[in-house]
Formats: structure tokens, sequence, C-alpha cells
């Protein structure tokens, strides 16, 4: 199924080569009307979603919230025919029947792993990481057909623009005040035990702590669980905050955009997340070098003077005594390594073309059968097979069939979408390509997947019936 065309009729296609803004700014009237939106309209999901989250953290539903909201999407995608998919959905559509069939292979054991136990309890995490797939197509398919009258271009990305800054204000929040936690709502009411998965999950911490500088190291983590997933997270929003509040139409966000941007240096710093450091790097690249190429040269020697001062003021700082200490301090590249070997290994060895299904944990260490985790050396613990990093995750629970159809379906949106020239292309290029970085070192089936599926549901709507779409502006504005 390609995009534009619905369950049960074809529409048609936008031309898609002309370098103008299709889903640029809504008009003056729909700016007035959306003051008496109601609490319940279209769109009233990802409001409700997003809007609250600090509050859906504290009280420790962070990790669950983003499912009930996906079957509230759900239901109103069924009232709506028919429903538009984005290019390349078949790509998708079987790997999700890979990620379902994976759970003939749960109670397979790749040597050298623990043995899975042979019960439901086996199914839940496999249950959980299916519901993720499950919703973030939803989302994807959400975005896409709601039209652009009822769910605005401009006021998704500012939704999840708004997510940046309460990102970077958690990380904030964690290097004033990291030793700040407390219970939530959730672990009051269940009867939750104080260690293990489930408890991080629910208890609400502004920091990680880390202790590969050798003393511990706070690291930024609200509103998410680690510190891994604050970077990432921070990453998958910022294109949508750059576009927002920097652009044509930004008003009085732009200079306090400005401001934020510099201010986000101390926490990204601090949270000794190389990855998110890296995508930034990689990702700014691809987009001065996509503005180079489409003529958008203006802004260049100004950004890159204030790169350049920016340089040099980060230089004369504390900060970059941090980062030289972590660039020299490549505590997990080790385990990191060996874990994606062992994952590529054990799945060809066994079940090369669908992978596992699930995770599994390793016997012992990958040091010594024998070995494992000690009150002392929490690090001596082997990571389970198919975890630090998403692309780890794929292959080892859907094989090469599921990677490859994952691939193949992120790829068709860069490939299609790249060529443009609109702001909205440009940013959710960007957050695929910082996905694909990122899939490399942190476990991305969560909130950052959710992210980038929105990010094809806004890039697909070209494609579809000329309802969907607001008035041209001129090539170049911004939502």
């Amino acid at each position: 199924m390609g995009v534009g065309r619905g369950v049960t009729t074809t529409s048609r296609t936008v031309e898609t080569t002309a370098p103008r803004a299709l889903v640029a700014s809504a008009p003056a009237r729909s700016r007035t009307t959306t003051r008496h939106r109601p609490v319940f309209g279209p769109g009233w999901p990802l409001t409700w979603l997003f809007v609250p989250f600090p509050l859906w953290w504290a009280l420790g539903l962070s990790h669950f919230i983003f499912f009930p909201f996906a079957v509230a999407m759900a239901a109103e995608l069924l009232r709506r025919r028919p429903v538009y998919t984005p290019k390349g959905f078949g790509f998708w559509l079987l790997f999700l029947a890979v990620v379902g069939s994976g759970v003939t292979l749960l109670w397979v054991q790749p040597p050298g792993t623990v043995a899975s136990p042979r019960g439901p309890h086996e199914l839940e995490p496999f249950l959980f990481h299916l519901a993720w797939y499950l919703s973030i197509t939803i989302v994807a398919l959400y975005v896409l057909n709601l039209p652009e009258r009822d769910l605005p271009t401009s006021r998704v990305m500012r939704l999840l623009a708004l997510m940046f800054v309460y990102t970077l204000g958690g990380g904030f929040a964690g290097l004033l005040l990291p030793h700040l936690s407390f219970p939530s709502l959730l672990e009051l009411v269940l009867p939750i035990h104080r260690q293990g998965f489930i408890y991080a999950l629910v208890h609400p911490a502004l920091v990680g702590s880390s202790e590969f500088l050798g003393i511990s190291q706070p690291r930024p983590a609200a509103p998410f669980t680690y510190p891994n997933a604050w970077g990432n997270n921070l990453g998958m929003f910022l294109p949508f905050f750059v576009v927002t509040w920097l652009g044509r139409d930004a008003g009085w966000r732009r200079p306090a955009g400005i401001v934020v941007l510099v201010l986000a240096i101390v926490p990204i710093v601090y949270s000794l997340n190389r990855g998110l450091w890296i995508g930034l790097a990689v990702t700014g690249l691809a987009v001065a070098v996509k503005l180079t190429s489409i003529g958008r040269t203006r802004r260049l020697p100004l950004i890159a003077a204030l790169l350049a001062v920016g340089a040099v003021v980060f230089v004369l700082s504390p900060l970059y005594s941090t980062v030289v200490l972590r660039v020299n301090t490549p505590h997990s590249d080790q385990r990191r390594s060996t874990v994606a070997t062992q994952v590529v290994h054990k799945t060809l060895a066994v079940s090369p073309l669908l992978g596992y299904g699930e995770t599994r944990a390793v016997q012992g260490s990958f040091d010594s059968i024998a070995g494992g985790e000690t009150p002392s050396c929490h690090q001596c613990a082997a990571p389970p097979l198919g975890t630090q990093g998403f692309m780890w995750r794929l292959i080892f629970t859907t094989g090469a069939l599921g990677t490859l159809l994952f691939l193949a379906f992120a790829m068709t949106q860069l490939l299609t979408f790249a060529p443009m020239r609109d702001p909205v292309a440009v940013a959710g290029c960007a957050v695929i390509v910082m996905a694909v970085i990122f899939s490399f070192v942190y476990d991305s089936l969560e909130a950052p997947l959710f992210t980038v599926m929105i990010a094809i549901g806004l890039l697909s709507r070209r494609f579809v019936r000329d309802s969907q779409l607001a008035p041209t502006s001129p090539p170049g504005a911004v939502p």
C-alpha cells in the first residue's frame, strides 16, 4: 500500500516536486477558532498525552500512558473512511507480521543464554513490546488521516517542541536537585518491589547515576526513566523545536528559542550521552548540506559565526573538561561491542531469519559462566542480548527479515521526502536520520519511535486528499 491509498478507495496524489510548503501555517481564522477548541475535539489524544506529560511522569505513568491514548486514536480512526497509509506501508505490515510471529520463538534457547521458563509469564515482555509496536503504528495513521483543519501540522509540531522544553527542563532540574526522587501514585497503589525493572519505570527520579568517570556522576533523566532515554528523546524533539521556535512565524518564541538552545548545551554535556553528541553533530551536518543544496545559505555564515563563538566559550568553560574526560573514558564501549557481536553470532547460529521474539539473559557474564553482578560491581552483569541499541533488538528479536523490512520502511520515507525543501520535510527527515544513528546505541522502542512515527505521519500528508492540506504559503515558511 502506498501513500494516499485508502483501505477502500484511492485518492488523488498531490504533486510533490514543487518546492513549496504544503502544510505551512493555518490561516488567521483557524488560529482564532482554536482558542475555543473543545476539550475532546479532533486531535485531543495528542494534546492530552503531551501537554500534561510531567504530570504523567510524576504519577508513574509515563511509560504506560501512551497505550490508552493510542486506543483512543484507534477508535477515532475506525470512524473515518477511508484510512490512508504512509508510503511503503506494506513493508511495515510485513514487519509487524514478523514481530507477531516471534511469539512462537520465545522458548527457543540460544546457546549461552538462560533457559526461558515455559509459561504465560514469558509472554509479558513480548506483549508489552508488541503493544508499543501497535501504538506507534496507530499514531502514524492517526496523524496522517486527521485533516489539516482538524489537526494542524503546526499544532503537532508545537506539541513536540513543548516536549523538548519539558525534557530540557528535566535536565536542568536534575543538575540542580540530583538527589530528588519521590514515590509515585502508581507505586503507592500497587504492590511493587523496591528493586527491579518495574520499580525503575514507575519511580520518578530526576537523574540516574553513573560511575564510569571514577566518581558518582548524576546524569539527567526526567521526565523519562534513564539518562540514555533522556538523550534519545531530546534529540528526537529538537528538530521540531528549531522549526517552531526559530522559524519565520515564531514571533516571541524566536529570541526565547535562541536562549533555550544556548542553555541546552549545559545538560547535554553533563548527560555524558556520547550517542546524543554524535547524533546531533551528524544530523546538523546533514541539515546544513541540505540547506546548501537548495540555496538556503543566507543564514549559514551567521550560524557558523555563532558556532565558532560558542566553541571558544565552551573550550574555556568547565564543560570542556567534562567532555574530554567522558571521551577518554569509553567505559561502555567493550560491553556494547560484545553485546552486538553476541547478538549477530547467536542469531545467525540458530534463527537467522526471524530471530528469537524477545531478548534473552546471558548465563553469568561474557567472561565466565560463574560471573555476574555483585553489590560492588553492578556492571559485571552482562546486559541481556537484544539491548544496548534498538538495532540489536531488531536483529535478535526479528532476525534478518524483520530488520530489513524495518529499514526498508525507514529508507522509503527518506528517499521520498529528503528531496523536498519545506521545513516540515527537513525536520521530519532529520528525525529519521537521528533515529537511525541512535538505534545503534539507544533502546528506542518507546517514546522515541512514537515521535518518529508522528514525523512520518506529518510527512505523508503531502499525498492525501486536497481537504487534508492547508492553504499554501511561500517557500521556506515555517509552522
